[in-house]
């Protein structure tokens, strides 16, 4: 029976392009594990949008001198293409202006409020007498009381990964105007976190299938004492507060942005014309949703997240898994959007094909620990990887075929052992590496994918059917035949990770359906400009694909033609300088 699969992925603030870090940690991972289950007839909703709301936003619209909705709606926009060329294939990308998400995230606050988990307090905010203005969050820079990282900001330490109140900061200095603000009193919403510290600590212990880096971080977080958390903000843009005479104020943006997985499902839900089946994913028991993110949104995932569910409405499904990953540095360094230290991906997808950049980033996946890009890595990667292992045995085979067989699967004898030998590991793979993808193992899927590409290559130089077609024409149709079956069974394991060149691979073993449907980029169901990203099935989905080739013989195969290229080790030194160039 199919499952249903809510893929849930963090939605990037529009203040800026998308770099490496960012897809490495996220998108990419999040994208793989949703292909793979389309491979297997399931049912799959995967949603995110940009986040257009709080500080990011209205920092960049001041910096530049424009409006916040200027400053999102050029980002979101580039996301929209982004996403679009490196095949992230979102069901809805949407953003948090909408009026369906306003409507949404205000519905849960008003009931949060009426059932007495959200409260009023006098508050002691950080308040720049230059600007006349409170700086609430990221206008806000200083010392972590935590761990010393000296360029913390007010709502979190990138450094520690710990969540903070700008008031907690050592030496705070104003973003604006790099004074030192002052304390000053003002009222603010709370959410009662505490109230919910049983439940979480219970829904804590069911979920013994999370990877311990977010075990271990959300029991301790819970352990050192849950405190309630501000939900308001004084900022001019925003969602306005749902409670009569405080209008003014707009929600805290952590606390509506993670509303979003709900509202998107809800307007993917409108835009299909069937309005309640969104709750397929969140009302049904049996469904699963896996939420990506980098670690640093692990606590309001893990812990705000699920305790806003509990009180909003109990019978909406809480996340199943949170496979948060640690974080990608670049050559030696953090990524630093500051100091421009960063590979940003409209510019690396304008020099180099998508398909290598998935296939690096998921061997480094910063599964359990930071992991490093460097160009020496990405370079060796093609070379010695994707185009050797796999690339060239693709185009060996079908080369071969084309000028020996007329372009036709050959007609095999009888299969021995050898070749009985390879079938059987290829197939055994399909169990094996589909419940890796399944268990958002991406990198050991990728590792036993390729260990089979090996085997192939193995096979193909024992059995040489260059040589044996000299005496025994039927021995290297056999070998052919059973080498193009190991290919079109290895096309399947690695699509999740490599769609388009899994898509090219396709066509050329003669088939006339797709792997997967398209990606556009389209006005959304409101007015107003509202564009979203929509992932359109193709017609061969909705089936379990997931199993070994059935590929016929006599099928004539189109011309053959390279999966990739080799990139010269020129490339390594000439984009280290144009890091460092750029980074100046």
């Amino acid at each position: 029976m199919p499952e249903t699969i809510g893929v849930f992925v963090a939605w990037p603030y529009a203040n800026g392009d998308l770099h490496l870090g960012h897809v490495a940690g996220v998108y990419i991972p999040a994208d793989t594990f949703a292909r793979y289950h389309r491979l297997r007839g399931n049912r799959v909703l995967m949603v995110s949008g940009s986040d257009a709301h709080g500080t990011p936003i209205t920092v960049a619209a001041e910096r530049e001198g424009v409006t916040p909705e200027d400053i999102f709606r050029r980002y979101h926009r580039r996301f929209l293409e982004t996403y679009q060329q490196l095949g992230i294939s979102f069901d809805l990308f949407t953003h948090t202006h909408t009026v369906n998400h306003f409507r949404v995230a205000q519905d849960i606050f008003r009931t949060l409020y009426e059932k007495g988990y959200i409260f009023t307090q006098t508050q002691i905010q950080l308040y720049c007498e230059y600007d006349r203005r409170f700086l609430p969050d990221r206008y806000v820079e200083g010392t972590c009381p935590y761990c010393g990282y000296p360029n913390a900001r007010g709502d979190q330490c990138d450094n520690c990964g710990r969540t903070l109140d700008a008031i907690d900061l050592i030496d705070p200095r104003c973003r604006l105007c790099g004074q030192r603000p002052l304390p000053r009193e003002t009222e603010h919403f709370f959410f009662d976190l505490p109230a919910f510290t049983d439940r979480l600590l219970a829904y804590l212990e069911r979920q013994t299938h999370w990877r311990p880096n977010v075990q271990h971080f959300v029991r301790n977080f819970i352990q050192d004492g849950l405190k309630p958390r501000p939900v308001s903000r004084d900022l001019e843009w925003g969602i306005p507060l749902p409670i009569p005479g405080y209008e003014h104020k707009v929600m805290y943006v952590w606390f509506e942005a993670v509303i979003g997985y709900l509202s998107a499902s809800i307007e993917w839900s409108l835009a299909e014309g069937q309005p309640e089946v969104w709750q397929v994913w969140w009302r049904d028991p049996r469904a699963r949703g896996y939420y990506f993110i980098g670690k640093d949104n692990i606590p309001f995932h893990a812990i705000i997240w699920p305790a806003e569910l509990m009180g909003y409405d109990e019978s909406l499904n809480l996340p199943y898994d949170i496979p948060a990953n640690e974080f990608l540095n670049l050559e030696g360094q953090q990524f630093s959007t500051s100091r421009n230290w960063a590979i940003w991906v409209p510019d690396f997808l304008s020099r180099y094909a998508p398909d290598p950049l998935r296939d690096y980033l998921t061997s480094i996946a910063p599964e359990t620990r930071d992991s490093e890009f460097t160009w020496q890595g990405f370079v060796e990667r093609n070379n010695n990887e994707l185009l050797a292992t796999w690339g060239n045995l693709v185009h060996r085979i079908l080369t071969f075929v084309q000028a020996r067989f007329e372009g036709r699967v050959p007609e095999p004898g009888a299969l021995d052992g050898r070749d009985h030998l390879l079938l059987d590991q290829i197939a055994a793979g399909f169990q094996r590496i589909g419940d890796l993808y399944a268990r958002v193992e991406l990198k050991a899927a990728q590792r036993e994918a390729m260990a089979l590409a090996r085997e192939v290559n193995r096979y193909l130089d024992e059995k040489a059917p260059w040589f044996q077609i000299r005496e025994d024409r039927a021995a290297a149709a056999t070998t052919l035949f059973v080498a193009l079956r190991a290919i079109d069974s290895l096309k399947l394991l690695l699509a999740p990770i490599l769609p388009f060149t899994s898509e090219q691979l396709h066509r050329l073993l003669g088939y006339r359906d797709r792997l997967f449907g398209d990606i556009v980029i389209e006005p959304g169901p409101e007015t107003g400009g509202h564009e979203v990203l929509r992932y359109r099935p193709a017609e061969s989905e909705g089936r379990d694909r997931w199993a070994p080739s059935e590929l016929e013989a006599g099928r004539p195969l189109p011309p053959p033609q390279p999966l990739y290229q080799k990139l010269e080790e020129s490339v390594i030194e000439e984009e280290r300088q144009r890091l460092l160039a750029q980074s100046r």
